[in-house]
């Protein structure tokens, strides 16, 4: 059996995992506003799945690269964070997640993540695209998506 070295593929589900271990640390004390307790995923739940609130679900989409000279390829990975809350104000928890979200997000730009075949490696830059929240239509719940790029 010939075995193929691949430099460049996807890294996905470990970049996804990271993220996701790095949102555990949103736990209510000294610069986080909201406590999350372990309550993120690396996969997208809906609304009828999601139990226990404040809950951060993240779901990888779109994946591109942009090819440099010298045969080197910068990757961009689409990662949509969907949080959930079930409050009596649904808006401020939300805001208060978010920003514990943005926090963690911008202290871990350079995410180091282990790819597919136990080797340790780094994104070069995390990006916020866009958020977006339901505007309190859900109140007792409330939803918001962040959208993020990770170039790796």
């Amino acid at each position: 059996m010939t075995t193929t070295n691949r430099t460049y593929t996807t890294r996905r589900s470990g970049i996804l995992e990271a993220i996701a271990e790095k949102l555990k640390k949103i736990d209510g004390t000294g610069e986080f506003l909201t406590n999350i307790y372990d309550n993120v995923s690396p996969r997208l739940l809906f609304w009828d799945e999601v139990t226990d609130f404040p809950a951060i679900h993240l779901n990888a989409g779109q994946e591109t690269r942009q090819y440099q000279g010298g045969g080197y390829k910068d990757r961009f990975l689409q990662v949509t964070l969907r949080c959930y809350v079930n409050e009596e104000n649904a808006q401020n928890a939300l805001s208060a997640l978010l920003e514990d979200v943005e926090t963690v997000l911008e202290d871990e730009s350079k995410l180091t993540y282990t790819n597919r075949k136990g080797v340790e490696e780094s994104t070069h830059m995390i990006t916020i695209v866009s958020i977006d929240t339901d505007e309190g239509v859900l109140e007792p719940l409330g939803v918001a998506e962040m959208q993020i790029e990770v170039r790796y």
